[in-house]
C-alpha cells in the first residue's frame, strides 16, 4: 500500500488548504482513513478520521474548521483546512486501516500557517 500526500504548503492565518491523499495498492474504499500531525517535539496526534462507511471523527481543535472526505472513485481522501492558526502548523500525515487492521502511513507534506 503506498499512499502519497499533497497540498501542504504555507498560508496566512485565517487562510485555507486542501490536502490530498491518493491511495494504490489496496481496494482504497475497504480501508478507513486518517489524518494526523506532528508539531516539532510533540507527538503525531490525530487530527480527523473517516471510516470505510463515511462516519467522521475530529480532533477538538480542529472541529468547525477541518473537513476530511474521501472520494472512493479516485482513491482520495481529502483535509480541506479552514481559518488556519499558528498552532496548526505541523507536518501532516494520511494514514490507512486495512481491512485486516493492518496501518499503513504515507509521507507527510508540512503546513506552515504564517504571516
Amino acid at each position: 500500500v503506498q499512499l502519497q500526500a499533497s497540498g501542504g504548503g504555507l498560508v496566512q492565518p485565517g487562510g485555507s488548504l486542501r490536502l490530498s491523499c491518493a491511495a494504490s495498492g489496496t481496494i482504497f474504499s475497504d480501508n478507513d482513513m486518517a489524518w494526523y500531525r506532528q508539531c516539532p517535539g510533540k507527538q503525531r496526534e490525530l487530527v480527523a478520521a473517516i471510516t470505510r462507511g463515511g462516519s467522521t471523527n475530529y480532533a477538538d481543535s480542529v472541529k468547525g474548521r477541518f473537513t476530511i472526505s474521501r472520494d472512493n472513485a479516485k482513491n482520495t481522501v481529502y483535509l480541506q483546512m479552514n481559518s488556519l492558526k499558528p498552532g496548526d502548523k505541523a507536518v501532516y500525515y494520511c494514514k490507512a486501516r486495512s481491512a485486516w487492521l493492518m496501518n499503513y502511513w504515507g509521507k507527510g507534506t508540512l503546513v506552515t500557517v504564517s504571516s
